[in-house]
């Protein structure tokens, strides 16, 4: 018997997979200039280029949210699921 720790390697689920799409998606929005390079359509006077970044900034903040909760939810049934395993061997 080794006193040593079990590693368990990392799980790539739906869920997680969800959740890094919600982190990416506003970088790769942001990154992608071409697309957003342009004054039209105007929004009560501002150009294009710059509401369309401000809409980002809440849809970000949107998007990690869902992930956060997502993350939180995922945690969750992590651990019950543990819980419920070390129980069973015992």
């Amino acid at each position: 018997m080794s006193d040593a720790p079990e590693v368990k390697q990392p799980v790539v689920t739906p869920v997680r997979v969800i959740i890094a799409l919600c982190l990416v998606a506003p970088f790769v929005a942001m990154l992608w200039v071409s697309s957003y390079a342009k004054v039209e359509p105007a929004l009560i006077g501002i150009p294009f280029f710059y509401w369309y970044q401000m809409l980002w900034v809440l849809v970000s903040t949107a998007l990690t949210m869902i992930a956060y909760k997502l993350w939180q939810r995922d945690q969750r049934a992590r651990k019950a699921t543990s819980a419920t395993s070390e129980g069973a061997g015992a």
